[in-house]
């Protein structure tokens, strides 16, 4: 008998930010099905991408706040609502519009199905890759084109193996990097693909939308990702493996339910089989 797969949601917010929700909507849309998507707009003049469809659209008044501030006011509203959601499914998968969840192609299994055939206890992560352009060997990003065509190189980022996955009421910390009380399980064939240095163009255009300040000093220090990709040899892919299991033994002092690498910041060529979950 053919096992039956399990209700799962994602949910995102977002301001000023079209371009990556759109591929959020996208990628999540095609496996989960866009009715399972539930999409918190930082401001009532936010408009949703075209392509939406059938996502829920939830419209909150913009508060002008410090950054810090504005991080625990938007994990505190994504938590209040995967509290709900999970009144309806049997997992949320809580992210930033930039990030994409994947399972490693050799599976053969789909996102949903594979969740759908997990333990999982509590809260689930896929190892953090924060994926930068090589600015000598990858040319500006074509927007229409799949990420993964364009993009070869990515840093093994702690910052960004996340518990994004849950199937219980728990509270997210800012920016999704822990859970209150819970420790990190991080899968061994899930992956959180990070774009927010996928291309420096992008990166210098949004800078001069805040100010010249901040334009000047991109141009002057570069973009941590985007520097450590272009400059350091890439390794291969048992680093992968490498730092997984790093990443599960390994805490900081500071914050014993973060992972650590012991400062070890390793640049990977990302698998090739990768480019076939469509990012």
């Amino acid at each position: 008998m053919k096992k039956q797969l399990k209700k799962i949601a994602a949910i995102t917010m977002a301001r000023d930010d079209e371009f990556f929700l759109s591929r959020w909507i996208a990628y999540y849309g095609k496996n989960l099905g866009t009715e399972n998507l539930y999409i918190l707009l930082d401001g009532t003049d936010q408009n949703a991408p075209e392509n939406s469809g059938k996502a829920h659209i939830i419209k909150l008044p913009h508060i002008p706040m410090s950054r810090s501030a504005g991080d625990k006011y938007r994990i505190k509203k994504i938590s209040a609502m995967a509290h709900e959601l999970l009144k309806k499914y049997d997992i949320v998968i809580g992210c930033d519009s930039d990030e994409f969840l994947i399972v490693d192609p050799k599976t053969k299994q789909n996102l949903k199905q594979y969740l759908s055939n997990k333990k999982i206890n509590t809260t689930l992560s896929g190892l953090g890759l924060d994926i930068g352009q090589h600015l000598y060997n990858e040319a500006i990003l074509d927007k229409n084109a799949p990420f993964l065509e364009q993009r070869e190189y990515a840093l093994l980022s702690t910052r960004y193996t996340k518990p994004v996955v849950i199937n219980k009421p728990v509270f997210w910390g800012s920016g999704f990097h822990s859970i209150k009380h819970h420790n990190f399980h991080i899968d061994k064939n899930l992956y959180l693909l990070h774009f927010g240095a996928i291309d420096m163009d992008m990166l210098e255009q949004k800078a001069k939308k805040r100010g010249i300040d901040w334009l000047n000093h991109l141009k002057r220090r570069g973009n941590g990702t985007i520097n450590a990709v272009t400059k350091s040899k890439a390794r291969g892919e048992k680093w992968l493996k490498i730092a997984r299991v790093l990443q599960t033994f390994c805490r900081p002092i500071y914050a014993l339910r973060k992972p650590a690498m012991l400062g070890i910041k390793p640049v990977i060529k990302i698998p090739t089989r990768f480019k076939k979950s469509g990012i």
